[in-house]
């Protein structure tokens, strides 16, 4: 039931059916009604929404009593209407955990990422040092090229290639952006990001799962060639976080013929942001220098996801898989046609071969690893290995950190087991 309040216009007095019995419910939601399936949260409930935990006891509301809480979706930070109470689904079963009934029990694993380690900062590189340790089997992600089917007509031009040595991009043309589906929203949600559109989604998405950092322009916002050059003295731009911020000549900014369109692998700028009226979308997809984007980080201020990932080292040579992903994406959520890929300069070289002595796990560490159980690591961890009396292991492109035999050794060392 839902009666009016004897002493309040604009509350009302529940009778809900729980897990705990029947209670009495004072509520202020317009769309409480009697029948409806709605989100209890019982007396002690911490209320994340609003950062508060009801009391433990029964509390007057107006001179009523109030055994707990019926929830908005803002309320429990599962989204962001806040008119009324969830209007849950009537076939779920009375007494059920939210998150399961929404299926939002996933279980969360925080990780400390060390500085040398950018691969942890996306999915796929946690998953691939899980597999190695033997928690599962890792699937390599497949990703399938686009083919264009017109000449992309935004040019690119390279004048600081210190500082972004390879830029690819392409235009897709005729794309219906708005709100991103459910399941890319809750996946962001989970890990703290505000869904935007699914423009952006998408590129915060790839950032998330493979540690490449992408951006969408609204192409009719573009003046002429986008550059990477070096800022020149006085110009200024207005950034996607709100703020205004003056570009040196130490720092790196990605401009049309107009001016900076934002700080190149940190963040981009308001004026050629994507929108709901965004028709024609151009993909970066560059590789900026780590140094060049922690000094510009440290004299902005700016601490976001793309800069977190570039001052430690994107993978060199993800700048085609992770625009073509997104390409992808961007043609099956929003539509749209894609043009031909635009690649400006070229990626860094990857890691080259390192000579390796097995034998040297065991003097470096004192643990005694088969010779098998060592190519097997390395391996599974990406690296090449050609085995003799010497081996010749040759880094994968995203373990820039690799640098000697020692490394090496720690690798092993750490899937094998410290303890």
């Amino acid at each position: 039931a839902a009666e009016p309040h004897p002493d309040a216009d604009k509350l009302r007095v529940c009778t809900v059916q729980t897990r705990d019995g029947t209670k009495q419910i004072v509520c202020g939601a317009p769309n409480a009604r009697a029948g409806m399936t709605a989100v209890y949260a019982p007396l002690g409930t911490y209320i994340p929404g609003l950062d508060m935990t009801l009391d433990a006891k029964p509390r007057k509301i107006r001179g009523v009593e109030s055994h707990g809480m019926l929830c908005s979706s803002r309320e429990l930070e599962i989204g962001e209407d806040h008119d009324g109470i969830m209007d849950l689904e009537a076939d779920l079963a009375m007494g059920q955990p939210l998150a399961e009934a929404l299926g939002l029990d996933d279980p969360m694993i925080e990780i400390e990422v060390t500085p040398n380690r950018p691969d942890w900062l996306g999915v796929v590189g946690i998953a691939r040092d899980l597999a190695a340790a033997g928690l599962g089997r890792f699937r390599q992600p497949v990703i399938d090229p686009v083919a264009g089917t017109f000449d992309c007509p935004v040019d690119i031009r390279i004048e600081a290639p210190d500082a972004c040595p390879v830029f690819a991009g392409r235009l897709v043309r005729g794309v219906r952006n708005g709100p991103s589906p459910d399941w890319l929203q809750r996946t962001l949600k989970s890990v703290g990001l505000r869904p935007i559109n699914a423009l952006v989604d998408i590129t915060n998405l790839i950032s998330l799962e493979r540690a490449r950092p992408l951006h969408v322009y609204d192409a009719g916002k573009l003046t002429g060639a986008i550059t990477a050059r070096m800022g020149r003295e006085g110009e200024r731009f207005a950034a996607l976080d709100g703020k205004t911020y003056t570009a040196t000549s130490t720092q790196c900014v990605i401009a049309d013929d107009t001016g900076p369109l934002g700080f190149g692998g940190i963040m981009g700028g308001e004026a050629s942001g994507c929108t709901a009226d965004t028709v024609d979308v151009f993909i970066e997809s560059a590789w900026f220098e780590p140094l060049g984007i922690a000094r510009t980080g440290r004299s902005t201020g700016i601490a976001s996801d793309a800069r977190q990932r570039f001052e430690r080292g994107v993978d060199p040579a993800s700048h085609l898989e992770g625009l073509e992903y997104a390409t992808g994406l961007i043609l099956e959520l929003c539509g749209g046609e894609a043009s031909h890929v635009r690649v400006a300069g070229q990626a860094p070289s990857a890691p080259g071969p390192r000579a390796f002595r097995p034998a040297r796990v065991k003097s470096l560490t004192g643990m005694d690893v088969p010779e098998t159980r060592i190519e097997d690591i390395l391996t599974k961890l990406g690296f090449a290995v050609e085995t003799g009396e010497t081996w010749t292991v040759t880094p994968p492109s995203w373990r820039g950190d690799v640098e000697g035999e020692a490394d090496l050794v720690e690798e092993v060392a750490r899937i094998e087991g410290f303890d």
